[in-house]
């Protein structure tokens, strides 16, 4: 009886008017889809934020996670789900900046024309790190390295076209290295590899790697980004050591189905940043290597068609390709 009468009360949301929903979403469950692998960076914001949002909202926000093509298949699912509010993305600077240059023509969705923007939330910098067995202790001796066996050390990543792949084609661009990319399907499933030796180092979400650098079984030899760290001050970046125009970092945020009414979409947003200004979010975020950006809709939208540009301006330099 109780299954019947909450089916009877879902149907008939579903069925009133867009306008109406908005005005009483949420009003059912919301899924909140990551379209890569648990465990890595961009699922822990995912969970963090769906924690939060459940109690301010009033209803559970629930974490799916779609993995596969860089990205693309979580992010496609949701370019074509209802524009109701109750299927969202943890986009990225992999599904909505590197992608569109990499996959070109073969992308299953418009970056733009497909999703309504709702808060990025953080950017996000890498950090290379070798397990501490490799002889290399800094990014000359890990070039010299490369250099003395060109084609013989590997670089894994979460995934073709992540920025991590990214930065790996990048330092093999400006430090002139032979390096062989093995994607994986998640920042969590490389580190394990590098933990075990597969692989020679990694250009990693300094979240996956905080743990295993604090316990000295990986070693950081530097940042991707320009600037340092508040959670690895002691871990210069490389633009300091030798590639000064290395400056990648990485964003998470949320999106949604082109067409989700505005009202939808800023509340959303709304409450996405009251959780990024909290104090002991922030003091948590910063401490994992994430620095909140909490941008509203519109925001979120310049923002995202100034980093559409910029990757394409990376993955043109690196050279990478699918």
């Amino acid at each position: 009886m109780q299954r019947r009468t909450l089916i009877q009360a879902l149907t008939a949301c579903t069925a009133l008017p867009l306008a109406t929903q908005a005005q009483v979403y949420p009003a059912r469950p919301v899924r909140i889809i990551n379209p890569f692998a648990a465990g890595g960076a961009l699922d822990q914001l995912a969970r963090l934020l769906a924690q939060q949002l459940t109690p301010l909202l009033g209803q559970p926000f629930l974490v799916e996670n779609r993995t596969g093509a860089g990205g693309n298949i979580g992010a496609e699912y949701v370019a074509k789900s209802p524009a109701d509010g109750y299927t969202l993305v943890m986009g990225s600077s992999a599904t909505h900046g590197i992608n569109p240059s990499l996959y070109g023509a073969a992308l299953p969705f418009d970056p733009v024309k497909d999703f309504a923007t709702v808060s990025v939330a953080v950017v996000q910098k890498n950090v290379l790190v070798v397990n501490s067995s490799v002889p290399a202790h800094s990014v000359l001796e890990l070039i010299s390295m490369a250099r003395a066996q060109p084609g013989k050390l590997t670089f894994g990543s979460a995934g073709a076209g992540t920025s991590q792949h990214l930065s790996g084609e990048l330092f093999k661009a400006l430090a002139k290295v032979d390096l062989l990319h093995v994607p994986y399907k998640g920042s969590a499933q490389a580190m394990q590899d590098l933990l075990g030796g597969q692989v020679t180092m990694l250009f990693v979400d300094i979240p996956t790697a905080l743990a295993h650098i604090r316990s000295g079984r990986l070693r950081a030899l530097g940042l991707t980004a320009a600037e340092p760290s508040p959670a690895l001050p002691e871990v210069q970046p490389l633009a300091r050591q030798g590639l000064p125009d290395f400056d990648l970092k990485a964003w998470y945020g949320v999106l949604a189905p082109a067409g989700t009414p505005v009202q939808i979409t800023s509340r959303v947003s709304a409450a996405v940043v009251e959780i990024l200004r909290d104090a002991k979010v922030r003091e948590h975020l910063l401490g994992i290597g994430m620095e909140p950006l909490a941008l509203n809709p519109d925001e979120s939208a310049r923002y995202l068609s100034t980093e559409l540009r910029r990757w394409a301006d990376v993955v043109r330099l690196s050279g990478a390709k699918i």
